[in-house]
Order: structure tokens, then sequence, then C-alpha cells
């Protein structure tokens, strides 16, 4: 039935015993397999070949010298896919071989697609490692500089976003905190977060003076052009700390607000500040200006930086956490504030009900001593 079709390359098999051994060698996309053997019942090679990894999938077309409904359902239940009555018509017995072939051959080529796939994804996991890892090297240790303490948490997410942060003296009396936050995911949002923090760390604007929040912004902006970034920009915010003075100025761009928390009195709540992000996206659009402001800070009192990974928040259920219930939670008496960054982190991951993140986490802690030193 087979003879002069070209695309078949038949095999036949003599010895029952050696059937998974031929099958081996041949490698087949399709089995015809007779029920009724001397040496064996047909259904054991059935079995046989179902119980063999490499066989697993491997279309099994059983014939039958008869119309029996209890053999077709046994056959059906090891693993067959297909029953044919002998002798079937010849055109009836090509099409089914061609037909459960093509199946086979398209599994394998889904298999190998998926397999690729796989490797790319977790070629590209590993990049992403890497990249996240480079980028906490280069945020500077928790420290005391100026007599601020600083105090950070960073849990980038699964794809890397582009956030980060720094801090360093800008002189004898101040001291420059910045957190930065670039648009998208991934190892390219990542290396211009770093050229940014970089640019910042080093103080590489010319003719910026880097204690105006509102000129490096404007700097910042014209350094970074979105269509020499591949189309990303960023947001920003960027202050200027004088411990001794109590004082801070601060500029934003397009970046969720500060979080001034003054020590509270008498066990009253803390009257709690958002030093607030008016200046636009930095890259989006040439030639604006940023505005500058300036905000008292009392001894005791803590500021918070933090991107957007600190609120945005999804529900298993697809709602939204969200930045009512994250003020809720920083500002709330019954949150211990030396412990407020481990507690968000914690309350993140119950409410995400996920153990990664979904965006990148950073935040931002400045402690202001009680007592000026």
């Amino acid at each position: 039935m087979l003879v002069g079709e070209g695309e078949i390359d038949y095999h036949y098999c003599r010895e029952s015993p050696a059937a998974l051994l031929a099958a081996a060698d041949v490698e087949p996309t399709v089995i015809l397999l007779d029920l009724v053997m001397p040496d064996i019942d047909g259904l054991e090679v059935v079995r046989q070949f179902r119980a063999d990894d490499r066989f697993r999938d491997v279309p099994i077309i059983v014939l039958s010298t008869k119309e029996d409904p209890a053999v077709k359902a046994e056959a059906f239940q090891l693993g067959a896919n297909d029953y044919i009555v002998k002798l079937p018509d010849r055109l009836e017995l090509l099409a089914r071989v061609r037909h459960h072939s093509r199946g086979y051959i398209a599994l394998l080529d889904r298999n190998e697609a998926f397999e690729a796939l796989r490797a790319s994804r977790e070629l590209l996991a590993n990049d992403l490692a890497t990249a996240a890892r480079y980028v906490r090297s280069l945020l500077p240790a928790p420290q005391r500089l100026e007599r601020i303490d600083i105090d950070w948490r960073f849990s980038p997410s699964a794809e890397l976003g582009g956030d980060a942060f720094g801090f360093h003296p800008i002189d004898a009396h101040r001291t420059a905190v910045y957190l930065l936050d670039v648009c998208g995911h991934g190892v390219g949002a990542a290396l211009l977060s770093v050229s940014v923090l970089t640019t910042l760390r080093t103080e590489a604007l010319p003719h910026t003076d880097f204690r105006d929040p509102g000129r490096v912004l404007a700097a910042l902006n014209r350094a970074f052009p979105m269509e020499r970034q591949n189309d990303m920009f960023f947001t920003v915010w960027y202050g200027i700390l004088d411990a001794a003075a109590g004082r801070l100025t601060w500029a934003g761009g397009g970046h969720p607000p500060a979080l001034l928390i003054p020590p509270a009195a008498d066990g009253a709540p803390p009257a709690w500040t958002l030093l607030e992000s008016d200046g636009p996206l930095i890259g989006a659009v040439d030639g604006l200006d940023f505005e500058s402001r300036e905000v008292a800070v009392p001894p005791g009192s803590r500021i918070y930086l933090y991107s957007d990974g600190a609120f945005e928040v999804s529900r298993p259920d697809g709602s939204m956490w969200g930045f009512n219930a994250f003020l809720r939670l920083m500002t709330s008496p019954t949150t211990p504030a030396e412990r407020r960054l481990d507690t968000l982190l914690q309350e993140i991951a119950e409410v995400s009900g996920r153990g990664d993140f979904s965006d990148d986490f950073s935040m931002l802690e400045l402690s202001f001593p009680e007592k000026a030193e």
C-alpha cells in the first residue's frame, strides 16, 4: 500500500522483541503495530513504547482483524493514537499515516522552539541578574554623611527596571541625595540608569552648580534627550541636605514625591509632608526649566525617597494597592520608625502574594539626629 509514496520512508521489524531497538535506529514519525503477533500481545508492545521516554509521543496506529470495542478501548487507554481494522483502504491508510506524521513533526518543531525559547529566556535571565548585581555594586553602602544616617533597600524586579540612587558630600556642609527611575525594563533601562547615576555621582555636567537641584535637572534634561537614548526617558528626585542648618533644597522631574516625617509630639500622629516633584520627565522635551524648592527639616526627622515600585503593587485579583495605602503604612504611629523599610517590603510581599517584584523597589531613608552634634 505504501509503495510509490516517495515522502514515506517505510521500515519493517520482523521480531517484536527488537521493536524498540529498531525504532531507536529509525526514529519514526508514525508506528504501525499489529495487535495479533505470535510471540507477544500487541497491546504489551504499545505499553512498552509508551513507557519509553524516547517514544512517549510517537503516534501509534494499531492494526486489528476485528472491530472490538473492548480491544479499542484498551488500546487507546494504553496510548494508541488510532485503530484500523485490516485490511484498510489504501487511500485511508495513507491519509492516516500522513495526518499522524504531520502532527508529530509539528510537535517536534514546537518542542524545539520551546526549548530554544527556554534557553533564550534562561540566558536573558542570567544577563538581567548580572546587570542587577552590577547596578547594586554601584550603590553606596548605608552610612552616616554630614550628620545624616542613610539607609536603603533595593530589590530589582525579575525583568530589571531602571532604578538607581546615590548620595555623596557636595561640599563641607551639604550632601546630595538622588533617586531615578528609567522607563521600561531590561538591560537597556539599566544601562541608562547607570549612565545617569555616574553623571550625578561624578558631577559630570559642565557649567552646572550641583548645589542647585533645579539647574541639575535642567542639565540632565539637556544631556539625556530621549531621541539619543533609544526613546527612553526617566524620572528623578534630587535634593541637597544641610543637616547643620536643618534645611533641604530639592527639585523633581516626573518622580513620586519624597516623604518628610518630622518627629511626633507626645505620641500624636506625625505631621508628614510630601515634597512634590512637579517638574516634567527628564529627556522628553528640550529647553525646560526646573524649580528648586526648600523646606525646613527639624531634628529627629526622616525623609524617604522611593520609586513607584514602592506603591504600584498589584494584588492577585488585579486591583492596585496604591499610593494612599503606602502613605498610611509609612506614616502610621504603629509602624516603628526604625523598621519602616522592612515593614514596607513585607507588606508588599503579602499584598502581591508573590516572592518577586513586578517592578524595581528602591527606597532611601535619611534620618536626622534628635540633637545637632
